[in-house]
């Protein structure tokens, strides 16, 4: 008798890279679900990617923000179950150009792939909703797809600073029926690790 793929249970663990996309041609088949990251460069977004997925090396780290060029997709073990790493925003230091075709590329992705069940904004909880921030909680408000708020580096702030900073983006949040989780996030303490794996899998359990 085969095994029915379809009804593992999604092992974070077991995350292995896939693919890398510079354009949205490249990605793989638009099948299944997939969730993907993003986040301001230096928020921790590849840390709270590999910290999930108990993998240090699995998404790329780097002290030199905006390294994370290319959208890149991880297989779980699951069949057609993926986390995507999306290219990191903010201070890459590389042409105009080079950032408009990025910018081209990731709007094609976040519009038209059918297999995106839901979106993981990152975002620094001492420094929240940037810019970029905000318009990525727009964005997902507007096209109606689910969207996850990690409030990282929580460690960074003592627990009653960390509750208050959380309390104050929840807050500004309201208005935003597409924010299904806000969730305090450290890679460093695991905490929020969890919480995060458990709404993870209520997304990637509509691949059928």
């Amino acid at each position: 008798m085969s095994e029915d793929l379809s009804a593992k249970t999604i092992s974070f663990n077991s995350a292995r890279f896939l693919v890398s996309a510079s354009r949205f041609e490249e990605c793989p088949p638009d099948t299944g679900a997939e969730v993907a990251f993003a986040g301001r460069s230096n928020a921790g977004k590849s840390s709270a990617i590999n910290s999930i997925t108990v993998n240090g090396k699995l998404a790329r780290t780097s002290k030199t923000p905006g390294r994370t060029r290319l959208i890149n997709f991880f297989s779980l073990n699951r069949e057609n179950c993926r986390l995507v790493d999306l290219p990191g925003y903010g201070y890459a230091k590389v042409s105009r150009d080079m950032k408009d075709d990025w910018q081209k590329h990731l709007d094609h992705y976040l519009s038209q792939r059918l297999s995106l069940k839901g979106l993981v904004l990152v975002m620094d909880i001492r420094h929240p909703l940037t810019d970029f921030d905000q318009m990525m909680v727009e964005w997902c408000e507007h096209n109606q797809l689910p969207l996850m708020i990690l409030a990282t580096k929580a460690d960074k702030l003592k627990y009653g600073q960390a509750k208050t900073a959380l309390l104050g983006i929840a807050s500004k949040l309201k208005p935003y029926s597409c924010v299904q989780h806000l969730i305090m996030f450290s890679a460093t303490s695991k905490k929020g690790m969890e919480e995060s794996r458990s709404a993870l899998t209520q997304w990637l359990q509509q691949a059928e």
